[in-house]
């Protein structure tokens, strides 16, 4: 989880210009629908492959919810939270895709492909950064979906709520347990004593 520095590689557009684009993709613009996805990609992507540790589904769920996102474009309210509404998409095609038949998870490794290390993620050490991403893999989905959103995109525990189809308190929950679970799984085993 590297919150800090992703949000710093790939921040949101600002809240003018996002407003723009959108109306302007509304109008079928496809060039100015281009620059969202530009800006989502990589977040979307990121969140993705979190949840299914495998880059071909996660890049072919992030293009099924952009396409999505394109079809059903005139139903977004503007003045309303697009990055909420496009992860609320791509949690859809997730689960609708776990739902279908042949459907196969094949685990690669947890980190992102062609990505360099962030300085935080060279200081926490290579087996500290291995063991919390098998931390964060092994959690449940539902937990885990909480809090990559929380986590990676700073999502508020309502954004959250509404993507995941739950209540804010359910959200709440959910974050706060998959944080407990990732504290205790990493807390270093005493020694035993003889």
């Amino acid at each position: 989880m590297r919150a800090v520095t992703d949000q710093a590689e790939n921040p949101s557009p600002p809240p003018l210009e996002e407003a723009r684009w959108i109306r302007d993709a509304q109008a079928g613009n496809r060039e100015a629908f281009g620059r969202l996805v530009e800006a989502y990609w990589p977040r979307l992507y990121r969140w993705l492959f979190q949840l299914t540790q495998n880059r071909h589904v996660a890049e072919d769920l992030a293009q099924d919810a952009l396409l999505r996102a394109w079809e059903h474009l005139r139903r977004f309210q503007p003045g309303t939270n697009f990055r909420a509404w496009l992860f609320r998409i791509a949690h859809n095609a997730l689960y609708n895709s776990r739902r279908g038949p042949g459907n196969r998870r094949v685990r690669l490794p947890s980190e992102l492909p062609d990505q360099e290390p962030s300085p935080d993620a060279r200081l926490l050490g290579r087996e500290l950064q291995q063991r919390l991403a098998q931390a964060v893999a092994a959690l449940p989905a539902d937990w885990r979906a909480a809090l990559l959103l929380r986590v990676d995109e700073g999502l508020s525990f309502r954004q959250i709520a509404e993507i995941t189809q739950t209540t804010e308190e359910t959200a709440r929950w959910r974050v706060y347990k998959a944080r407990q679970q990732l504290l205790s799984s990493l807390d270093p085993q005493p020694p035993e004593s003889s």
